[in-house]
C-alpha cells in the first residue's frame, strides 16, 4: 500500500508539473499574439464558385493572413492582416496574379484564360469573356454546405438552414455539419434563410459544390415578419442515411452529467444502471443490449475497448464533451466489423472552438466532489491548442440503508488531456495526450485496506487503474476538390488494472494500436461517392484472475469499401463491405446496407441491414460479478485461445421514421424505429444454473433482440419542449436449452422530460420515467432468507435540475436524483455474511442510491 501510495504520489507531481507548464506556454503565447496589429478589410474579388473560393483563399493565406473568407454570392472578401508585414495592395495583386480581378487589379489574360470553365466569371469591361453563358437546363444534384459568420467572426456550421428553389419552389434542409443537397436544372437561383441571418439567394450555373457564408442580422434592420424557431437539443440528422441521434451541449446540461455513463439520463434510447452493489460502475444498455455490444469511439476512435469497455464510460467527464452521436442498429464499415447494436461516438471539446476558460464544480449529498478546468488558445490562423483537466473524489462514508456497505466507493480520480490542432485550406492535423489515474475503494464500512485485504476479517473491494493514450487524426483535402480526400485515424492506448474483491483478485494489462487509412471521392458526379481504405489493430490482453493466467493476442489487418449512391434529392443508399483478418478467427466478412427515402420533405424512412463480430473479454465486461461467492466455469470449451470460446457474431435489421411537423407554428418531431437482431454465436454468461456458479459457453440455440420504441418531441408552448417515449423490448437467450428472458431487462419503459426556460434565464429540467417489472435470476435453492423474488416490481425514477445564468460568465445549478427515494430492497444477498458462498452482490434491478441532493457551477470565458 505505501509502494502504491508512492508511486501515486509521483504521478500526481507529473501531472502537475505537465499542467502548469501547458497552462505557462497558452499565456506567454497570448501575450505575444497580443501584439500584433491585425487589421481587417473587405473588398470586391471577381469568382464564380467554390473552385474559385478555395484559390483565392489559398492565395490570400500564402501571404500569413490571420484569416480569409471569401463569399460565392456577393464576391466580397473579408481579409485580417499584420498591418505591420503586409498592405491591402500586396493582398489584391496576389490574387490576381492567380486569375482573379480585384476592384484595383487587374489579372492577365494567359491567366485568367487557364482558369477551368466553371471559374471563367464575368469580367470587368469584358462581358463577353466568360463562359457561363449557357442557358440551357441540365438536371443535376446540387450540393453544398452552408456556414454562418459568428459574433467572434469564425464560421460555424447552420444546422436546418432552409433552402429553396426558387424555380420549383422545392426545399432542402442542411445537417449538422451544414451540408445539404437537393435535385435542380441549371441555372437555378436558390434562397438560404436561417434564423438570426441575412436571407441570401446564390445563382448557381455549373454543376458543383456550393460553398455559402451567411451573414448575422444587424441590430437595426427592421423585418416585417419575425419568425423564431429553437432546435432540439438532441434530434436525429434528417440528411443522414443513419439513424444517427445527436446529443448537444444544451442536452448534457439538463443533469449534472458527471461522466458519460450519465449522459444518456435524458435521453430514452439508452438505458443506465449500476452494474452492482458495491462498485459504483455504472452500464449502459442499447436495443436492450449490454453496452459490451454497442461500438463506443472518442471521435471515431477505439479508446473504450476490450478491457476499458465497462470503466471507460466513467473515464470521459461530462464537461469535456461537445456532442455525442448514438446510432441504432448497423453503422459505417469505415469505422470497424466490431458494432452490433449500435454505435456511441463522442466528440470532445475541440482547441479551436471551445471556450478560452471554462471551469465546473460539483458536489453532492453522497460527499461527492469534482472541478473540471477546460483550457483553449488559438495560437494563430492555423494552431490551436487545448488543456483539459478533471479530477473528482468521494470523502464521506455512508450507509443509509444500514446492510453495512458503503452506498458509493470511496476515491479520486485524476485526468487531463492536452489537444493540438492544425488546419488550412487543404491540410488538417490533429493529436491529443491523455493521462488517467482512478482510485477505488468500498465494500463493509470499516474495511481497512491496511489491515483486512485478503483476510476474511472485513470484506473489501479496491480497484486501481491508469490508462495512457496517444491519438491523432491527419487529413488531406485535394485542391479544388472538396470532395476528395484522405485523412489517417490512429491511436496508441495502453490501460491497466489492478484489484481485488475480498478475496479474490484480478489484474488486467492491455496495450493496443490502432489505425485507419480512409480516401473518400465521387464516380463521375456526387450522385456516386465513396470511402475505402485499410485499417489495422492490435491488443495485447493478459489478465489474471487469483492464479490463473488468460493471455491472447488479437491482431487484425483489415479493408473496406463504402458506396453512396443518391440518385436524387429524396433517396440515399449506402452500401459497405469489409474484409478483416484475424490471426486466430482468420478471415471473416462484413456487409451493411443504409437506405433512406423522404416520403416528403419532412418525412423521413430509414432501413439497415448488417452483421457484427467481435471478440468477448469476459472479466472486464462483467466485472460487477466479482463482487459475489460464485465460482466461474467454462463450459464446452473449443478452442485454446483465450476464454477458449468463439466469437460472436449477430445480424442487426432495423427500420426508422422520423416526422416533423409543426404544432401551434412551432416545431415537433415524432419517430419510430423497430430493431431485431439475431445472433448467429454469443457467449452466454448463465447466472440461472446455480446462485453459486457462472457459466460461460457458446451459444446452443437461439439468442434476440426486439426492440420498439416511439417518441415525440415538441414544444408546447413558447420555451417549453416536451419529450414523450415509449419502449418495449423483448430480450431473450437459450439457457442450457430454455428460452428466457434476458435477467435485469424491463420489457416495457416509459419516459417524459420538460425543459423550460425563462427570458430571465431560469432553466428547469424535469424527468420521469416507469419501468415494468424486470426478471431476477433464479436464487430458489438458496436457504429462505437469501432467495430473491422472480420478478421485481414496476417502479417510477424522478429527477430535476434548476439553472440560473447569473451574467454571460457565471451559471450555477442545484438539482435532485431519484426524488421519490425509491431503492431496491435487500441489494446484497447475505451481506451480514460476505465470505459465505451465498453473498452476492451482483443482483441489481433497481435504484441503489436513495434520494440525492447536488449543486455546482460553471464559470465561462468566450473567445
Amino acid at each position: 500500500m505505501q509502494d502504491l501510495f508512492f508511486k501515486t504520489n509521483k504521478l500526481h507531481i507529473v501531472m502537475i508539473k505537465f499542467i502548469t507548464g501547458t497552462l505557462a506556454l497558452l499565456l506567454m503565447t497570448n501575450f505575444a499574439f497580443a501584439q500584433q496589429n491585425i487589421k481587417t478589410e473587405t473588398f470586391k474579388v471577381y469568382g464564380e464558385c467554390i473552385q474559385c473560393k478555395t484559390r483565392i483563399e489559398g492565395a490570400v493565406k500564402k501571404l500569413h493572413t490571420t484569416y480569409a473568407d471569401w463569399s460565392i454570392e456577393t464576391e466580397m472578401l473579408t481579409v485580417s492582416y499584420d498591418s505591420t508585414k503586409l498592405s491591402r495592395k500586396q493582398i489584391e495583386k496576389k490574387i490576381a496574379s492567380v486569375g482573379h480581378d480585384t476592384e484595383d487589379f487587374t489579372a492577365s489574360d494567359k491567366v485568367y484564360e487557364k482558369l477551368p470553365p466553371c471559374c471563367l466569371y464575368v469580367r470587368k469591361g469584358k462581358e463577353g469573356s466568360t463562359a457561363n453563358t449557357a442557358s440551357v437546363l441540365i438536371p443535376y444534384s446540387i450540393a453544398g454546405t452552408i456556414k454562418g459568420s459568428s459574433p467572434d467572426h469564425l464560421p460555424v456550421a447552420l444546422f436546418a438552414a432552409t433552402i429553396t428553389d426558387l424555380h420549383t419552389g422545392n426545399h432542402a434542409s442542411s445537417d449538422s455539419s451544414g451540408f445539404f443537397q437537393m435535385n435542380s436544372s441549371l441555372p437555378v437561383s436558390l434562397s438560404i434563410s436561417f434564423a438570426g441571418y441575412r436571407t441570401d439567394t446564390v445563382q448557381v450555373t455549373e454543376p458543383s459544390d456550393v460553398s455559402i457564408m451567411m451573414q448575422l442580422s444587424g441590430s437595426n434592420e427592421l423585418a416585417a415578419v419575425v419568425v423564431t424557431s429553437r432546435k432540439f437539443t438532441s434530434l436525429v440528422a434528417s440528411n443522414s442515411p443513419f439513424n444517427t441521434l445527436s446529443i448537444g451541449v444544451g442536452e448534457l446540461k439538463k443533469a449534472a452529467c458527471c461522466n458519460l455513463s450519465e449522459s444518456f439520463e435524458t435521453s430514452p434510447s439508452v438505458d443506465v444502471s449500476y452494474a452492482d452493489a458495491v462498485t459504483g460502475i455504472k452500464q449502459i444498455q442499447l436495443l436492450g443490449l449490454a453496452g459490451n455490444y454497442t461500438q463506443i469511439t472518442t471521435e471515431n476512435t477505439p479508446e473504450i475497448h476490450g478491457l476499458s469497455s465497462v470503466y471507460g464510460l466513467t473515464f470521459i467527464p461530462g464537461p469535456w464533451v461537445e456532442g455525442i452521436q448514438v446510432t441504432k442498429g448497423t453503422g459505417s464499415v469505415a469505422n470497424g466489423y466490431e458494432s452490433i447494436a449500435g454505435q456511441i461516438n463522442v466528440e470532445e471539446l475541440k482547441p479551436n472552438t471551445a471556450d478560452k476558460i471554462f471551469v465546473n464544480g460539483y458536489a453532492n449529498a453522497n460527499g461527492r466532489l469534482e472541478t473540471t478546468v477546460n483550457l483553449s488558445k488559438n495560437l494563430n490562423d492555423k494552431w490551436s491548442t487545448g488543456l483539459l483537466t478533471h479530477v473528482n473524489g468521494v470523502v464521506a462514508k455512508k450507509d443509509a440503508n444500514n446492510d453495512g456497505f458503503l452506498d458509493n466507493p470511496l476515491g479520486r480520480q485524476f485526468n487531463v488531456i492536452n489537444r493540438w490542432r492544425y488546419s488550412n485550406d487543404k491540410l488538417f492535423a490533429q493529436f491529443s495526450f491523455k493521462a488517467l489515474n482512478d482510485h477505488r475503494q468500498s465494500g463493509q464500512v470499516d474495511f481497512n485496506p491496511s489491515r483486512d485485504k485478503f483476510t476474511s476479517n472485513k470484506y473489501g473491494v479496491g480497484i486501481n487503474v491508469e490508462q495512457y493514450a496517444f491519438a491523432g487524426k491527419l487529413g488531406y483535402v485535394f485542391p479544388g476538390k472538396d470532395y476528395k480526400s484522405v485523412g489517417l485515424i490512429f491511436s496508441a492506448n495502453t490501460f491497466n488494472n489492478s484489484s481485488y474483491y475480498g478475496l479474490t483478485s484480478y489484474t488486467g494489462r492491455q496495450n493496443s494500436v490502432y489505425a485507419n487509412l480512409i480516401y473518400q471521392s465521387i464516380i463521375g458526379s456526387t450522385i456516386n461517392k465513396f470511402r475505402t481504405g485499410l485499417s489495422f489493430a492490435n491488443d495485447d490482453y493478459n489478465e489474471n484472475v487469483n492464479l490463473v493466467n488468460f493471455k491472447r493476442r488479437e491482431v487484425v489487418p483489415g479493408a473496406f469499401f463504402e458506396y453512396t449512391f443518391t440518385p436524387n434529392q429524396k433517396f440515399t443508399a449506402i452500401v459497405g463491405l469489409r474484409a478483416d483478418y484475424h490471426n486466430e478467427y482468420k478471415t471473416f466478412i462484413t456487409p451493411r446496407l443504409n437506405i433512406k427515402y423522404d416520403i416528403t420533405p419532412k418525412t423521413n424512412l430509414r432501413f439497415s441491414a448488417g452483421s457484427g463480430l467481435r471478440a468477448a473479454n469476459i472479466f472486464a465486461e462483467n466485472i460487477g460479478l466479482f463482487a459475489s461467492s460464485r465460482q466461474y466455469n467454462f463450459l464446452n470449451k473449443s478452442t485454446n485461445y483465450g476464454y477458449g470460446l468463439q466469437p460472436e457474431k449477430a445480424w442487426n435489421y432495423g427500420v426508422n421514421l422520423v416526422h416533423n411537423f409543426k404544432i401551434n407554428n412551432k416545431n415537433a418531431s415524432f419517430s419510430f424505429d423497430a430493431y431485431r437482431t439475431d445472433f448467429v454465436n454469443q457467449v452466454v454468461v448463465d447466472v440461472d444454473a446455480s446462485p453459486q456458479q457462472i457459466n460461460f459457453y457458446n451459444l446452443k440455440g437461439r439468442s434476440f433482440s426486439n426492440s420498439i420504441q416511439a417518441e415525440l418531441n415538441a414544444e408546447i408552448i413558447h420555451h417549453l419542449d416536451v419529450r414523450l417515449a415509449y419502449r418495449w423490448l423483448d430480450v431473450q437467450t437459450n439457457y442450457h436449452g430454455q428460452l428466457l428472458q434476458k435477467p435485469f431487462s424491463a420489457k416495457h419503459r416509459a419516459f417524459i422530460n420538460l425543459a423550460y426556460a425563462t427570458d430571465s434565464k431560469w432553466k428547469f429540467d424535469f424527468t420521469t420515467q416507469w419501468l415494468s417489472k424486470k426478471r431476477i435470476p433464479f436464487t430458489g435453492s438458496n436457504p429462505g432468507d437469501k432467495q430473491m423474488a422472480m420478478y421485481s416490481p414496476s417502479y417510477f425514477q424522478m429527477s430535476g435540475q434548476v439553472t440560473k445564468s447569473l451574467d454571460k460568465k457565471w451559471d450555477v445549478y442545484v438539482g435532485v436524483e431519484n426524488l421519490t427515494n425509491f431503492t431496491q430492497n435487500n441489494l446484497i444477498i447475505a451481506a451480514d455474511q460476505p465470505f459465505s458462498p451465498y453473498f452476492d452482490a451482483s443482483m441489481v434491478w433497481g435504484p441503489v442510491n436513495g434520494r440525492m441532493i447536488y449543486a455546482g457551477f460553471r464559470f465561462t470565458i468566450k473567445k
